[in-house]
């Protein structure tokens, strides 16, 4: 049986916005379950909220101490891209960094990559699922002054823009480390109506986003595994 491990921030944790009560809750319908009895895989879930590249290194590296692993799926970049929207809104004529600058992004998920493949694990990356700006917008800097964040923003839809540079770039590193990846943010963009599939923060996928999600893994599962196969038979 194959051991594969989940490494990323609060979409692959499942995290929904409760229609409600407007607080953030589990509510995770990717079902990896279904996933590891179809193909024979055990699947551990370690994704956590407002996780960041820098922060999963040091997850990684900790853990790799004491279990080892066949792959792991990693899903970084969404907080990576964030910035703090609180200080901005107050001093909007400073010059500002996301938490993870690109450079500092790219050059850490280099060194992850880096240190599975010495270890023998195979490295598997994900695109960002795309966010819908203006629910962003609305949702992170609802307490704040949104006159502000515009003037140093310029327009609500530079918020997709500058978060989907960090999934082209991801898909960049994928290529150059040749490692595999898993287009969520094209199965997305397939569907025609992102709003649809996000919770109202315009960032975290609902249920039918998840679905997505699961369905894109299936895909990737299914593909993947016949091409092992068939490398494995050609070696015979």
């Amino acid at each position: 049986m194959i051991n594969v491990k989940i490494y990323g921030d609060s979409i692959l944790r499942g995290i929904q916005v409760n229609p409600v009560n407007k607080k953030y809750y589990i509510n995770n319908n990717i079902d990896v379950e279904a996933l590891s009895e179809k193909y024979s895989i055990q699947i551990k879930n370690y994704s956590s909220f407002g996780c960041t590249v820098t922060k999963g290194r040091k997850m990684l590296k900790k853990s790799l101490e004491n279990i080892g692993c066949d792959a792991i799926v990693m899903d970084y970049g969404g907080n990576d891209c964030d910035y703090n929207w609180k200080v901005i809104s107050e001093h909007p004529e400073g010059n500002y960094s996301p938490n993870t600058p690109m450079d500092l992004f790219v050059e850490t998920y280099h060194d992850i990559i880096d240190t599975l493949k010495k270890k023998g694990i195979l490295p598997i990356l994900t695109t960002l699922p795309p966010l819908e700006p203006q629910g962003f917008f609305n949702w992170f800097c609802r307490d704040l002054n949104k006159k502000n964040i515009l003037m140093w923003l310029g327009e609500i839809k530079n918020i997709y823009y500058h978060q989907e540079n960090y999934s082209k770039v991801i898909e960049k590193i994928a290529l150059d480390t040749q490692v595999p990846l898993v287009d969520l943010r094209g199965e997305f963009l397939k569907s025609g109506n992102i709003r649809a599939l996000l919770c109202e923060d315009g960032t975290h996928p609902n249920t039918s986003g998840q679905k997505v999600i699961a369905s894109a893994f299936n895909n990737f599962a299914n593909e993947f595994l016949k091409t092992l196969r068939g490398n494995v038979l050609s070696a015979i």
